[in-house]
C-alpha cells in the first residue's frame, strides 16, 4: 500500500523505546509523541490532516501510534507482565496528549506525561 506524504509524517518518528519495564517504555513513549507534537511542522500537520481527512485523516494520526503501543504492551506479555489492554492505554495516553496538543494552549511536560502513565498504572 502506498503511503501519502501525509500519512507517512505519522509512522517512523517515534521510536518504540526498550527501557526495560512497561512503566519506563511507556513514560518514555509519552514524553517523545508530547516532544514530536509540540513541533510546530506536526501539530500543523496533525490539524490539517484531521481537519481535512475526518475519520480517515483520524485514522492516519492514530494507527502508527496504536501500531507503535501495541509493540510495547507485546513486549511486555513477553516479559510475563499482564499490561492493560490497548484500548486503556489509548485512552489514557495517546487521547490526552492529542486532546491537549491539538485542542488547547496547556503544556505538554514531561512531568504532565509521567502523570498520564501514573493514572495508568498506579502501583
Amino acid at each position: 500500500m502506498r503511503r501519502s506524504a501525509t500519512t507517512s509524517r505519522f509512522s517512523g518518528d517515534i521510536v518504540v523505546p526498550d527501557t526495560g519495564s512497561l512503566r519506563g517504555d511507556l513514560e518514555r513513549y509519552a514524553s517523545d509523541l508530547a516532544k514530536d507534537l509540540c513541533a510546530p511542522d506536526t501539530l500543523a500537520l496533525v490539524r490539517a490532516t484531521i481537519g481535512i481527512g475526518g475519520e480517515q485523516g483520524a485514522a492516519a494520526c492514530r494507527g502508527e501510534r496504536q501500531e507503535q503501543l501495541e509493540a510495547i504492551l507485546e513486549r511486555e506479555r513477553a516479559r510475563g507482565g499482564q499490561p492493560p489492554t490497548l484500548e486503556r492505554t489509548t485512552d489514557a495516553v495517546l487521547a490526552p496528549l492529542y486532546y491537549r496538543g491539538v485542542f488547547t494552549d496547556e503544556p505538554l511536560t514531561p512531568e504532565w506525561t509521567r502523570t498520564l502513565v501514573s493514572h495508568l498504572l498506579p502501583n
